[in-house]
């Protein structure tokens, strides 16, 4: 009689052990899934904060309007210019200028220099952002080539023009600016 008494007990420590194990994988899948969705919903929660906050140097996409409210002659802020070219571009990208001095209000009008050096048509599209972070929000771009896709032909090159203002509010602990621009080719998304 023990015997069975025995097999009994064994079968109801598997049959425990198999639901543990059941409800351990069950919480895992779950941790899993949660782990996935809260990736997933990084990337737009990123943006948000960055667009509350201005970190980031995330400038905006759109073109301002000039407000003057007048130029302040005290200060001078040095705004640098660089370039880069996503991988697989084959362009020449390039600012004409690398700095400038301005004063805060004050409107400016800079070039950057592009040839396509592929042997056909593509499709750039340059991607800004300003450091530090915080500057970004007073860093206004009214007219940029960034705006749009910049399509040019094999062989040929351009200058792309910027005209922007940094606005008087921009905080005093503030003297140098930098502006990068990344050029993507967006030919194939285009199409």
């Amino acid at each position: 009689m023990s015997t069975n008494d025995d097999k009994a007990n064994m079968n109801k420590d598997t049959n425990s052990g198999i639901q543990s194990n059941n409800r351990t994988v069950r919480k895992l899948l779950l941790v899993v899934v949660a782990m996935f969705g809260f990736g997933f919903a990084l990337v737009p929660l990123y943006d948000v904060f960055c667009d509350i906050t201005g970190l980031n140097g995330k400038t905006n996409d759109t073109a301002a309007i000039y407000e003057d409210g007048g130029i302040d002659t005290s200060r001078t802020v040095k705004v640098q210019f660089i370039t880069r070219n996503a991988k697989g571009i084959p362009w020449n990208f390039e600012p004409v200028i690398n700095e400038i001095d301005v004063h805060p209000g004050e409107m400016k009008l800079v070039s950057f220099y592009a040839k396509n050096k592929a042997d056909h048509d593509i499709i750039g599209q340059a991607v800004p952002s300003v450091s530090p972070g915080l500057a970004a929000n007073y860093f206004h771009k009214i007219e940029c080539f960034c705006f749009t896709q910049q399509p040019l032909a094999a062989g040929k090159d351009v200058e792309m023009s910027l005209q922007f203002y940094v606005d008087v509010e921009l905080p005093s602990d503030i003297n140098t600016l930098t502006l990068s621009y990344t050029l993507y080719d967006i030919t194939e998304k285009s199409s």
